[in-house]
Formats: structure tokens, sequence, C-alpha cells
């Protein structure tokens, strides 16, 4: 007997059984049992095939640093030490009240993540509102998909990631990845890939590395970090200059264009080229290659929209697109590659600071009057928008600020840009409350620990990078001492004298999200844990039982009132920071194969490699700074300094070394600069100083 479910990790969500490696038939499994995965060859996202996270991801069930009993720091000794759970949730609850009542409701802020269910997101986003009463709620998916989703709903009236199933890349002619290293951190999605190149098709992939992706493209190009703005633009002036455009396109079903077409004109393929690096010939080509395309696919991921104008390079790449007429257009188009595993969910139901479920905006007073309504409460009663993530983490401790943050499903200390700067604020709070399966960078700071029930341990639903919710079952019962999140913010907000009840059960909390996003833009009135069973997942929009979901969304109309995609008229400004006489060199991040975000569950699993950080730098950097491959190497920003072995490589640009995220290091050096319209931080571009780690003497620091 196996389980029907899906890997813990990306947005892929591939579906996987999990079984019991004795042969034992209870359902669920005791919480003891070893657990093996088995392909699941009929769930259409990935077919069986799994990457090797997934393959490995039983590796945290029965794992000797799990987290089984709560825990509370001492006043007396300054450790965490056990505590019960009657004794742990008394004790959050009478600070948070304190403080509630000395500061205001907004002194509290809730932290989510994109890697919770949609049910826990909902029902975080619905404790913050009504049993907190405040307004300071965000997630770490503000620094994963928050440029192209503003970016998508700007332009094209709403923000699904993909608004058509990933296999539809099989069937174009031309998909353009830009930013996307999807043969490492999406192993499962590459065979797409493989399969649009084997009936003819081509791939283009845009990076500032030459990756195991960039390996399988018929066309590379490698761009200086943070001109892919400029390359957008200097792609689009060519098809115009190409006489490409598709103006019967253009004109009944766009506006705008005639500012965008302005705005292009001085970005010639030279012009570009001084930006960019990228040579004009392959400008023009990789415009001609789009412009003789009957099918195209732009499709943008974290190296494109990390940037502190990462919403306008997405609408530069968006202009691109409709400006050949490939949206709206079956096996074309724009869309973003969501990271996280529930990246797209995530943001739809009210843990950001800006949203109310169905992805209704909270100040406007029919989304505040109809999710009141469904939660039994005054719209009046609701607060309004509060602090994007980065910028309430700058708040902690401040007069005015966050004085106690709850943290669900996020490692902070590793994930935020300006780690020092954020864990020095965390250190500031009168109250840090961490929820977590293990103990994380971000929980070893905490005032109190909660250990919580991870995936298979639990029921709850997702929505991949296509929009299609799917279901991730319980296959095993959770270790004695450990709690959901659910069960945690019921005991809270009972202990909080909330005006209304919080239930636990995951599916009923579904049924009432399905309500809350009625008639919105990310509707699941219609979809149901039994649909999604029947079904492999359901495609949202899905207002009615009877509706059969939306795979494939624009087809005749856009989201805006008059069904017209938005063209937008952007302008290139480069990275925030730019090198210097003592920042000489860029410096760009980005993920591994082995490696998960943050890297507390992956670098905790035995069977994946865990080299640790390093620096990939190109030979010619190396030589003219005498480093040798392996030599520990010191990295300096104007906010912080990291040591790591060298990975002399010809795959980076000379000018530019690669660090990935998953260990605490890069973000000591990223920039907290802040997109205007997404609040993303510039994660992707910054200047760095690289020198060897060793003293004068020569003797290693």
């Amino acid at each position: 007997m196996a389980t029907e479910t899906h890997c813990p990790y990306c947005s892929l969500q591939c579906g996987m059984r999990l079984a019991a490696a004795t042969g034992s038939t209870q359902d669920p499994l005791p919480a003891r049992t070893a657990l093996e995965v088995r392909e699941w060859p009929e769930f259409p996202v990935n077919k069986g095939a799994l990457c090797r996270k997934g393959w490995t991801s039983t590796g945290l069930h029965r794992h000797r640093e799990r987290l089984t009993q709560p825990l509370v720091r001492s006043a007396a000794t300054g450790e965490l030490e056990p505590t019960s759970w009657e004794s742990a949730l008394d004790h959050i609850a009478s600070r948070l009240v304190a403080l509630r009542d000395e500061h205001g409701p907004d002194s509290i802020g809730v932290f989510g993540g994109g890697g919770l269910t949609n049910e826990k997101a909902y029902q975080l986003g619905k404790f913050a509102r009504v049993a907190l009463g405040t307004s300071q709620i965000d997630y770490n998916g503000r620094w994963c998909m928050s440029s192209a989703a503003s970016a998508g709903t700007r332009a094209l009236g709403l923000d699904r990631g993909l608004p058509f199933p990933l296999a539809d890349i099989e069937h174009t002619d031309v998909v353009v990845l830009v930013g996307s290293n999807l043969a490492e951190t999406m192993p499962p999605a590459a065979r797409h890939l493989a399969a649009l190149r084997a009936r003819g098709g081509q791939v283009v992939v845009i990076d500032p590395r030459r990756t195991p992706t960039a390996d399988q493209a018929d066309v590379f190009v490698q761009p200086v970090p943070g001109t892919d703005l400029a390359l957008a633009q200097a792609v689009l002036h060519q098809v115009i200059a190409d006489g490409n455009v598709d103006d019967d396109f253009v004109a009944a079903r766009t506006s705008g264009f005639a500012a965008v077409q302005e705005s292009v004109v001085s970005w010639w393929p030279e012009r570009a080229e001084r930006v960019t690096g990228v040579p004009a010939r392959e400008i023009r080509a990789l415009a001609a290659l789009l412009g003789s395309a009957e099918r195209a696919m732009v499709l943008t991921a974290r190296g494109a929209e990390q940037h502190a104008s990462g919403s306008d390079i997405v609408l530069g790449w968006i202009n691109v697109a409709l400006a050949l007429g490939m949206c709206g257009r079956e096996y074309a188009g724009y869309g973003c590659l969501t990271g996280q595993g529930n990246g797209q969910g995530g943001r739809e139901h009210g843990q950001k600071a800006d949203q109310l479920p169905g992805y209704r905006m909270i100040d406007d007073p029919a989304a505040r009057a109809h999710v009141a309504g469904v939660w039994g409460v005054a719209p009046e009663s609701l607060p309004g928008k509060g602090r994007s993530a980065y910028e309430m983490l700058s708040s902690l401790g401040e007069p005015e600020g966050v004085k106690a943050l709850l943290v669900f499903g996020s490692n902070i200390v590793v994930s935020a840009p300006n780690a020092s700067f954020v864990s020095s604020q965390l250190d500031a709070l009168s109250l840090l409350v961490v929820a977590d399966i293990v103990m994380s960078e971000t929980a070893a700071r905490a005032d109190v620990v909660l250990p919580v029930t991870q995936w298979a341990e639990e029921t709850g639903t997702m929505t991949n990078l296509e929009g299609r919710v799917i279901l991730r079952q319980q296959a095993i019962t959770p270790p004695k001492g450990v709690v959901s999140d659910l069960g945690i913010l019921r005991g809270l907000a009972t202990r909080l004298s909330s005006p209304i009840e919080f239930g636990d059960d995951p599916e009923e909390v579904f049924v009432e999200l399905g309500r809350a996003s009625a008639g919105g833009r990310a509707d699941y009135a219609g979809i149901t844990y039994q649909r999604i069973r029947e079904e492999e997942g359901v495609f949202w929009p899905c207002p009615s039982a009877d509706h059969p979901g939306t795979p494939r969304m624009f087809l005749s109309s856009f989201g805006h009132p008059d069904g017209r995609a938005r063209f937008h008229a952007v302008e290139h400004r480069g990275a925030v920071e730019q090198p210097d006489d003592d920042h000489p060199v860029h410096l760009t991040t980005g993920r591994v194969l082995a490696q998960y975000q943050s890297g507390a569950q992956t670098r905790r699993v035995r069977d994946l490699p865990d080299d640790g950080p390093f620096v990939e730098i190109h030979p010619m950097l190396a030589g003219r700074l005498s480093i040798d491959d392996g030599e520990v190497l010191r990295l300096t920003t104007r906010r912080g300094a990291m040591t790591a072995p060298a990975r002399v490589v010809d795959t980076i640009r000379p000018d530019t070394v690669f660090v990935p995220f998953h260990w605490v290091g890069a973000n000591l050096l990223t920039n907290d600069a802040l997109d205007p319209a997404s609040r993303m931080p510039e994660f992707k571009a910054c200047a760095v100083a690289v020198t060897p780690a060793r003293s004068r003497s020569g003797v290693s620091e």
C-alpha cells in the first residue's frame, strides 16, 4: 500500500508515492516507520521522474535533529530549554497580549513562507488580521515571486506564474529562458526542453553563467548581471526594425504600444552591446529567431527578477512577447517559473502584506466586505496594508516597529539580504517565535521554538508553478510532541481571545478558503480534495463544482476589465551598485542541484552532497588575482564579508563571481535595495572585492 503525494521541495510539486520500507500496510503509517519513495508515473507533471532531492526526500523522517518538544529560552541560563505545549503557548500569548496592550497590534509581526500549504498560508493571514489585529504580515515569497507577480498583474491583469501547463513547452517553436537554470533547479522539467528540441524547436538561455541548462540550449546569451532589461529593450527594438510586430494582435488585444515603441527607439543593438556585453550580432540573431517563430515563449526566473528593477525587467520581456503576438496564443506567451514549493498558492490567499484571500487587495472595500463576511467579522475591524517583508524586518525592535515576530516556514537568517543587519534586528526583538522542524539558524536565535509537522505527516494543498492545485496526503503519523501549524494557530487564537474560532482540520480550512476566494482573481470555490484526487490536480480559476478549471489563460481575454493586455514603457537602470575601485567585480548568487532554499532541510539529508559554499571565478580573473583552484577567497561588499574556496571555471563571465545561497555567507553580501513596485531586494547583483584569504605574510586567515 502506498500514499500518493508530492515532493516537499520546488514548485514542480512532482508526484510520488510513499510506502513503508518494511512492507507495513497501516494507514497512516506509524511515526517510526522507515519510508521509501516510489514512482507515480500517472501524475502528468513529472510522469514518475524525480530529481535527487525528491528521491532522498524522506531523509528528515526519524532524523536525529528533528525537533519534538517546544523550547523556551531561560531567563536564568540564556539557553533554550524543553517545556510543555501548554506552557509554551501560554508564554507566547501572555507576551503578545502585553506587547499589544502597550504598543498596539502593529507591534506584532508575522512572517510566513512560500513552502506553507494553502491552508496554512490562508490561516496565517486570517490569524494575523483577526486574532492579532495586526497589519504586519508578509512572507519570504516577497523575495522570490513578487517582481513577476507585480509585472504580470500590471501587464496581463492577473498573476499566475505559468498561464499554461508546463508541458506546453514541448509544442512551442522557441523558448527563451531568462535567468533560469531549469536543469539544476527543476531537473524533471528539463525533459520538456529535450522534447522541444527533438521536434525541431530551439531553446535560448540568457544567464551570466553557462549553467547545465545553457549546455542544453541552441543559443546561449551571457549578459552582465543586472542588464537583462537593456537586452530586452534591444531585442524589441530589433523586432520592430525587422517588421516582425504582430500589428493585428497589438491593435485588437493590447494598449500602450506606441509609448513602448518610442521608448526603445534608442536601444539599437550596438548601444545594448556596450551595456550588456552581448555582441550586437547575437542580439539581432535572437530578435530574428523570435520574429520568425510561429509560436514562442518567454519564461523568466529569479535571475531576471531578483533586482531592484526586477518588475521593470519582467515588463520589458512581456513587452517583447506582446509585440510578437504570443500572449494568449496556444503554446506561446509569457510565463514565470515559480521557485518555492507553494510560491504560487502562497501569494494568493492572504499572507502578503497587501492581500486578502483569492488574490484580493486589502485596500479594496468590496474585497474586505466579502472576506470579512466569510470570517464573521466587521470589515472595518480588518487592518490595512502592512510593510513588505524586508521593510518589516528592518523595523524590528525600532520604536515604531515590530517588537514581536512569529516565523512560520522561513529561515530568515540565511535567506534575507544584508543578513548581518537582519540578524541584529532579530536580536533586538522583545519576542521571537519560530515554528520549524529542525533547529535552523533562525530558530537558534528564538525565544520560543515550536516543533511542527512536516510533509508526509500532514495533509494539505499546494499550487504548483502551472496554477495546478494538488494534494499532499498524509502518509505517516507525526512524532510524539509535534503539532501542526494549524494547531498552533488555533491554540494561540484561543489564548488571545480571538473573536472567531480557528479550525485545525486542513480540509475544513480549505473549504473555507474556497468560500473566501470565491469571485476573486484566484478563485478556488469549485475545488475540493475529492476533485483533486480524481483529476490529478485542478487549475484555478475554478469558480464552481461544474467548472473544468482553467489550464490555459488569456486565450480570449486578458485579466484587465477591458480584456486587453497593457504594454508598459520601462527604462533600464542597471544594478544599484556598480563595480568601482574598491569593489571591482560583479557578484551574483543562485542555487545548486543538491540543495534547496536556505538548506535547513537538504543540508541534513545524508544522501545529498554538502560541500559547503564556494566561489565560481573565471580563469582570467583568477590569474589576474593570483588565485588557484581550491584556494580560500575572501569576498567583501559594503555590507559584509565571507570566505569560501574558489572554483576556477570558464562558465562564468570574467567580470563576475557566483556564490550559492544555501549556506550562511552569500546573503551577508547581497544588496537590500528594493524594487519600488514589488519590494523585491536586489539579490542578483552587487559589487564585490575578491582577494585571497591570506594575510600579508602569506599565511591563510
